[in-house]
């Protein structure tokens, strides 16, 4: 059951929104990372989770990068 969650998380990120979407911190541009259902701002070395389709935008939600 989890593959599907997953596809349906792939799938409910909308490319248009992505266009959208920029790192609440630096405004910088947003990377899907659908494998770990993420946005990774590469700038601010976050990565916003996307639950259920939708983003995540809080700095306190979001996981450092190494």
């Amino acid at each position: 059951m989890q593959d599907d969650d997953e596809g349906r998380n792939e799938a409910a990120l909308d490319p248009k929104l992505l266009e959208l979407l920029v790192c609440p911190l630096t405004k910088g541009a947003l990377r899907w990372d659908a494998e770990n259902s993420e946005l990774i701002s590469k700038s601010a070395k976050l990565a916003y989770p996307v639950r259920d389709g939708i983003p995540i935008m809080l700095p306190s939600e979001a996981r450092p990068l190494e």
